[in-house]
């Protein structure tokens, strides 16, 4: 994998920012204490750019454009909705360890964060059965930390006999809105389009619940997508996307359209995610071919098995069932990150 596709996810429940240490239950003579940050979904405040509703935002002026072209160029990957249900994300209540990774060539100065990782006793990383990355594979850590309210995200990240090597590491400030340029303009994260990865994938639990409130993580393959160009609320984009003016760029928003008839997919799971593709949408995050990404359910309550009859239960979504969302400025990615 390249530099743009970097995931460590290390997620915090709500609370203050990394140095805040957890409140005392007790009440407070001034104010009532901060709730305690759950793991639960949404994450970030309900403000963060991936929480806001987009069912009655406009059209982007080059929808047509950019829907015409990504069909022409065989749609979405395998030509397809699928759906990956295996990225990992573990809750840490504040008793992991802290642990200090030596980085790798995976690793870049300044996008990336040096710092130490909690990572609790359940942590698996992507693909593997523990925290081993003894593939190919992205193999990224996501852990949320309640007491701080701190997302840690980290690609490629390796922990064999008690040495721990990793790639980029993005640690994230659940607590508060980001600002528009999130980690900082040109930046990477554990993402390619320098977004984080927790906060979009949606879980069983939501989808028993029967509601997801935030958009959704989809990918594209690189010759769909526009070449060094993202727009907001991306801060990153890469020189492997390779389609031109009329490719997607990263951080591109799509929605389903409203009259798409949800009661025609085959599970009720599928008609909850295709609902949230309606009311909120679906963000270009990285490059890679299976279109949806949600979080696997090994730690979740709900299982995928109950809602869902298998990962091709959206595959009838056409690109021409979807519309994009007004962009804005689109903005050439320069490699120069400027941290926030």
């Amino acid at each position: 994998m390249r530099r743009w596709i970097l995931c460590l996810t290390l997620v915090a429940c709500k609370g203050g920012d990394d140095d805040t240490p957890s409140t005392d239950s007790a009440p407070s003579t001034d104010s009532d204490p901060p709730a305690a940050f759950s793991c639960a979904k949404p994450l970030f405040p309900a403000d963060a750019p991936w929480n806001q509703p987009i069912a009655e935002a406009p059209l982007d002026a080059e929808s047509v454009t950019l829907l015409d072209a990504l069909e022409r160029r065989g749609g979405f990957g395998n030509g397809r909705v699928q759906m990956d249900l295996s990225i990992e994300v573990s809750c840490d209540p504040g008793d992991a360890p802290m642990l200090e990774f030596t980085p790798t060539e995976d690793f870049y100065t300044p996008d990336c964060d040096l710092a130490p990782v909690p990572v609790p006793e359940d942590a698996h990383l992507e693909g593997e059965d523990g925290l081993a990355c003894t593939g190919d594979g992205d193999c990224h850590l996501i852990v949320l930390h309640q007491p701080t309210a701190t997302l840690y995200e980290q690609w490629r990240a390796n922990i064999v006999d008690g040495v721990y090597e990793g790639g980029c590491l993005a640690i994230w400030d659940m607590s508060e809105t980001p600002p528009e340029t999130l980690r900082g303009e040109h930046c990477t994260s554990a993402d390619a389009a320098g977004l984080p990865i927790a906060p979009l994938l949606f879980d069983a639990d939501e989808v028993a619940a029967g509601e997801i409130n935030h958009a959704i993580r989809f990918i594209l393959p690189n010759d769909r997508l526009r070449n060094r160009t993202y727009v907001r609320p991306a801060t990153h984009a890469t020189g492997a996307a390779s389609a031109g003016d009329d490719g997607i760029p990263y951080g591109l928003r799509l929605r389903l359209r409203a009259d798409y008839p949800l009661e025609s997919l085959p599970s009720d799971g599928a008609r909850v995610v295709a609902k949230a593709l309606q009311t909120y949408g679906m963000i270009l995050a990285d490059g890679g071919t299976i279109a949806l990404t949600a979080q696997s359910d090994r730690l979740t309550t709900a299982k995928w098995d109950d809602w869902f009859t298998g990962t091709r239960d959206l595959e009838d979504l056409a690109v021409a069932d979807f519309e994009v969302v007004e962009a804005g400025e689109r903005i050439a990615w320069t490699g120069d990150c400027v941290r926030e």
